[in-house]
């Protein structure tokens, strides 16, 4: 499994990403106030790093006890980016509601395009990711594959 400080990295330069994206692409995709999208994006960073660091642990250990391993397939990929952005809905609705001026419906319809892009960018970027920064159990498979 990965370490604390890995699983730190891994956060901090995905939410960095997501909000390069998110603020420069969502005020021209939808004509908001930049820095409105700025606080959403800040706070919701913010809210979903520590939401990413609870939720990959959780998801390593449940994917570790169910199928003995944390090496991801493509579906174990796609659940996970959808059981994140589900998670981070939830939990952030009222407050995109409140920063945006929106009904709660209205903010769920934005944050659901949002959540649609993260589900898109979170597969992506964990795919990056372990190619760059391969877990400990990829990296022994690779060392005694090369043999």
């Amino acid at each position: 499994m990965r370490n604390t400080l890995d699983r730190i990295r891994h956060a901090i330069l995905f939410e960095l990403f997501g909000l390069i994206f998110l603020i420069g692409g969502g005020a021209i995709l939808t004509g908001f106030d930049p820095a409105a999208l700025g606080v959403v994006g800040v706070v919701s960073s913010l809210i979903a790093t520590g939401w990413n660091f609870v939720f990959n642990l959780i998801f390593d250990r449940a994917i570790l006890r169910w199928r003995g391993s944390i090496i991801k397939t493509h579906r174990i990929r796609a659940l996970h980016a959808l059981l994140f952005e589900a998670g981070l809905l939830v939990i952030l609705l009222p407050f995109v509601a409140w920063v945006l001026g929106l009904t709660l419906w209205q903010a769920f319809l934005f944050d659901a395009a949002i959540a649609v892009f993260y589900v898109v960018y979170g597969y992506a970027y964990n795919w990056a990711y372990d190619r760059i920064f391969p877990p400990p159990e990829a990296r022994a498979r690779a060392v005694q594959a090369a043999r």
